[in-house]
């Protein structure tokens, strides 16, 4: 008979650490969770569904333009934010009680409080005034956005946690970063009628992802009415009736009505108790563990982001799998953090896996890219110039696609299907031996017949 209050706690119930409670009780374990906020996490509450949704809602006047070029009449068209907004609360609420009943379902003791580690198997529940044992305690608490809390006037900027509830949408915005959030944001506030400025303090948004993909985007971002400045941060905000003064540290300024940070997030560690056990992390907080989430300190584990590893949700969820399956399921199980497929849903879409070029000529040495850019069919109507690029690459010794990247309509729901065959090692002659589907976008990837570029090592 266990000593312990639980076999298993744990703090924090977003993707990860829900999945990981279910599956160990599933198991038999007595699991106990906590959540400070609400059931879900960051993807589920203020983060990638209500994002997707305000995307939907974004793309709509796009769609009524293609429209008309299809012999359908248009009449003045008006969008309610407060009945979005609504609608978008009650889905998030839907969503939350799915998660809290398919726990309770599952068996899992919920404590609806902050919880924080006391010392070696002991956590103590904020809320609740009181301390539980448990053999194992799991870390799920996910990530935080960032800040620049020594910029003059910061007080006035809003993170993606507040765009999420503004009272209308901004005539004006400004947002500050250069990675999939930032550019997801300035592609919904422009979608919705805002004047968009993006400000990056990088040469080119999007780092990280491929070169043409980030070359795509940008251009399209700017044909779609957002500004976007590089090479400068903000030095300052200063708010006053007409509305904020946004002074950049290149000398320019700019006047908005909403400040908004997209520069990232950083690991939620901070003051969980770690120092109490000997929890060891990074200089960004972010928790160290080995292949099998498991921390530096005995009987402690930790998955998702804080751990700053692939900060995805269904990698997140991944990880809880392998930890319950590992620890409860008398299966060790490691996560597979190779080879993700993702989609970041700016307009145009983009989706994305394995390597890119860069990437690729430095680990291949010598690679085939097959590459097109043309106008999707969808198109052909309206008086609009947008572009779709899909882009193959594939390694020359070996003819294995090593990496696929896309951008325009479908990008995210194209890439979720050509990963499966990424990621069971498909080569180039797979991919041509596979009949198209016409018409349609997606058939380029398996017509691809001649490369645009080849790169070969130096003869010696």
């Amino acid at each position: 008979m266990s000593t312990f209050d639980y076999d298993l706690f744990v703090i924090g119930a977003g993707s990860g650490g829900v999945r990981a409670a279910r599956i160990s009780s599933q198991y038999g374990a007595r699991v106990g969770i906590a959540e400070e906020y609400r059931y879900g996490g960051t993807c589920v509450i203020r983060g990638c569904v209500p994002k997707k949704l305000m995307v939907y809602a974004s793309r709509f006047p796009h769609e009524f333009e293609v429209a008309k070029g299809y012999g359908w009449s248009v009449g003045e068209t008006d969008f309610s934010w407060a009945d979005f907004l609504a609608r978008k609360d009650s889905e998030i609420a839907r969503l939350e009680g799915i998660y809290k009943t398919n726990l309770q379902k599952a068996g899992v003791t919920i404590h609806d409080t902050r919880a924080e580690i006391a010392g070696p198997h002991r956590v103590w529940l904020v809320a609740e005034d009181r301390e539980v044992t448990a053999e194992r305690i799991l870390i799920a608490t996910g990530g935080t956005a960032n800040v620049h809390d020594d910029l003059p006037g910061v007080e006035h900027a809003i993170t993606s946690n507040e765009a999420f509830h503004l009272d209308g949408v901004p005539g004006s915005v400004v947002v500050a970063g250069g990675g999939y959030i930032a550019v997801e944001f300035a592609s919904i506030f422009a979608g919705l009628g805002a004047k968009t400025t993006l400000v990056y303090r990088g040469e080119k948004i999007l780092r990280g992802f491929d070169e043409d993909v980030r070359d795509l985007v940008t251009n399209q971002l700017a044909a779609n009415g957002v500004e976007v400045i590089t090479r400068t941060v903000f030095a300052g905000l200063e708010k006053h009736e007409a509305g904020i003064d946004v002074s950049l540290a290149n000398g320019k300024t700019l006047t908005k009505d909403v400040v908004m940070f997209a520069i990232g997030r950083s690991p939620n560690s901070h003051g969980l108790g770690l120092e109490n056990v000997g929890v060891q992390t990074k200089e960004n907080g972010a928790i160290i563990v080995d292949g099998f989430s498991k921390t530096t300190a005995d009987g402690i584990w930790a998955v998702g982001d804080v751990t700053d590893r692939i900060n995805l949700t269904p990698v997140a969820i991944r990880e809880g799998h392998a930890f319950a399956d590992t620890e409860f399921g008398g299966k060790p199980t490691q996560a597979d953090h190779m080879t993700v497929a993702t989609a970041v849903f700016t307009t145009p879409e983009i989706g994305t896996v394995g390597l890119t070029e860069d990437e690729a000529r430095a680990q291949c040495g010598e690679i085939d890219v097959y590459s097109t850019s043309f106008r999707a069919m969808k198109h052909a109507f309206a008086d609009i110039n947008e572009r779709m690029l899909m882009k193959v690459i594939v390694d020359a010794a070996t003819d294995r696609v090593v990496g696929v990247h896309l951008a325009g309509d479908a990008a995210g729901e194209m890439i979720q299907m050509v990963g499966i065959a990424v990621k069971m090692g498909a080569t180039k002659a797979d991919f041509d031996a596979t009949v198209a589907v016409h018409p349609t976008a997606a058939e380029e990837l398996v017509t691809l017949r001649e490369p645009t570029q080849q790169f070969r090592k130096a003869a010696e």
